[in-house]
């Protein structure tokens, strides 16, 4: 097939607004396209940490700038400005897409995160004419670089943390490039199940497609050209009328992320929100510089941690680009919060992004207080073990992130073992885990006595130890809050810290870094132990009623 012209017409839609009967079926109608994508993305993969632990997003953006239409439910909010900015990218880049071709990269600078969560972007023809993108991201177990699984805690460079794919097309008119697969599956330690991967994000495309066709074969272009209009519409408006509950004035505070890997010394996030009637801007004066280490934060990132942070406030403003429109966030040029080549960002997506939501939630406490809840564990508890299982001679790479406790809210106890803030995945099951690699966990339960004291107690951390049972196997991991626990809000409690300890022939040691670490060869019977952090506490805990002290005693979550 000949490349076609990506025509971008964009003009206003004239004529009759979409009755509210059509609106709402369209608006869902296109929720469950990318839902759909993400059940075909999660069921085919082969990877556990998608297939079991939903590390992924699939969206649809517009066809002019790459703005969010839809994304799907089961699809982690991190994703939802990234994947709008790798769009976009596509769209500046590439202007020799036809039907049936897929862009494939994975480039930080570009869109992106870290390089394991590697993004496709599908041009999606209707009737011969460019109608929109559909894109999706999925968190690869591996992209080769100097540790399995990616999170080099020691990398000062990105090209130590693995292969950074530039925009390129992977599929051309509906075949896949060979040779571009063969270099890509080339540099990855696992590339047989790699590939299966591969085609899971290709089959999602693929299914995106075929139901967004019928739904424009059903309702006609014009009619869902406007719905998406009035739906960006109705969420700004939506999102406005919120903001406008927060007082007018600037709102600051701050977080800290434990190190970045290399220098022993934490890094801070100072935010400043302004808020004046209806609309906010964020900016991150004042933080620190870039770093040696692996925590350096691209621009995609920070501006999804600071989307994030609003909708967790939020809940109930639907996610399109319309939602957006109300917040301007200062690119924080000059800090780690705007990574720029080569620094490396392995640490950006899971770690850094939740300290960013954590200094805006403090920050934002003392204007709306009946709106936020303390701090939540605020670590995806990241920990990557790779080898070769002797027992079958495969080589393998197992990723694997926790949970923690949720903050206290105005209204209650925070939640105990939640997923991360940036998404709505769940651990892995271990006995998964356990059939898939030569490891064993000895055990694994709530952590009593995390969550921070107050008038509403934070949830629990979790407490788990993973041993080896045969072979050798590198290990490595990047966590946070082992400094100090996540901090209580309005007189609360900070709840527990982060905790690891990795035992090596019998003698159990302390990481240097606390949160950090790898070159870590264990052998039959070394284990690590991980106790991660429970939420802070809302309020005095002098405040609490009486017999929920009493409860909580009995429990043992004191």
């Amino acid at each position: 097939m000949t490349p076609q012209t990506l025509k971008r017409d964009d003009a206003p839609c004239a004529g009759t607004a979409v009755d509210p009967v059509t609106l709402t079926v369209i608006e869902k109608g296109l929720q469950h396209v990318c839902t759909e994508m993400d059940l075909v993305h999660e069921k085919t993969s082969f990877s556990p940490i998608i297939s079991e632990g939903y590390d992924r997003a699939n969206g649809i953006y517009h066809r002019q700038d790459g703005r969010m239409i839809a994304q799907g439910e089961l699809g982690l909010p991190i994703f939802l400005g990234q994947l709008a900015v790798t769009t976009n990218t596509v769209i500046q880049s590439r202007n020799d897409l036809a039907d049936g071709d897929i862009v494939v990269m994975n480039d930080p600078y570009l869109g992106g995160s870290h390089l394991m969560d590697v993004r496709m972007v599908r041009p999606f023809f209707y009737k011969g004419r460019l109608w929109a993108y559909l894109s999706n991201v999925g968190h690869w177990r591996d992209t080769g670089g100097s540790v399995p699984g990616g999170f080099a805690t020691k990398s000062t460079e990105i090209h130590q943390e693995g292969l950074r794919i530039p925009p390129i097309k992977l599929v051309k008119a509906g075949r896949i490039e060979d040779d571009v697969l063969q270099l890509i599956l080339n540099n990855i330690r696992v590339p047989n199940d790699s590939l299966g991967d591969v085609k899971a994000q290709i089959a999602a495309l693929g299914a995106g497609a075929k139901r967004l066709t019928s739904l424009l074969d059903r309702y006609g272009e014009e009619v869902v050209d406007k719905a998406i209009s009035e739906l960006e519409v109705r969420s700004e408006r939506l999102m406005r009328s919120h903001i406008e509950t927060i007082p007018d004035g600037t709102w600051r505070a701050a977080a800290e992320v434990d190190s970045d890997g290399i220098v022993n010394a934490p890094l801070t996030i100072h935010v400043n929100v302004e808020v004046a009637g209806s609309d906010i801007r964020v900016d991150f004066q004042g933080s620190s510089e870039p770093c040696a280490g692996p925590l350096n934060t691209v621009w995609a990132t920070t501006l999804s941690a600071v989307y994030i942070a609003l909708k967790h406030v939020f809940p109930d403003v639907p996610m399109n680009a319309g939602c957006f429109r109300p917040i301007t966030v200062e690119k924080p040029r000059g800090t780690f919060l705007y990574a720029e080549y080569p620094r490396p960002t392995a640490g950006s997506a899971a770690e850094v992004s939740q300290r960013i939501i954590e200094a805006i939630l403090l920050a934002l406490a003392p204007a709306i207080p009946d709106k936020i809840f303390a701090p939540p564990a605020g670590t995806s508890g990241n920990l990557c073990l790779g080898g070769v299982d002797p027992e079958t001679g495969e080589t393998y790479v197992m990723y694997y992130f926790s949970g923690g406790g949720y903050g206290g809210w105005y209204d209650g106890d925070g939640i105990s073992n939640g997923c991360a803030t940036i998404g709505i995945s769940k651990s892995q099951p271990v006995e998964v885990l356990e059939q898939r690699y030569p490891i064993i966990f000895d055990h694994y339960s709530l952590r009593d006595g995390s969550g921070g004291a107050g008038k509403f107690r934070g949830g629990l951390g979790v407490a788990y130890r993973m041993k080896l049972l045969r072979g050798t196997a590198a290990a490595s991991f990047m966590m946070d809050h082992g400094r100090q626990g996540p901090p209580g809000t309005l007189g609360g409690q900070p709840g527990s810290p982060n905790e690891i300890v990795v035992s090596r022939g019998g003698t159990a040691e302390i990481p240097e870094h606390l949160s950090k670490g790898e070159g870590y060869v264990l052998r039959p019977g070394d284990w690590i132990d991980v106790k991660t952090p429970g939420g802070g506490g809302y309020g005095d805990p002098s405040d609490r009623d009486p017999g929920l002290a009493e409860d909580d005693g009995k429990r043992g979550h004191l």
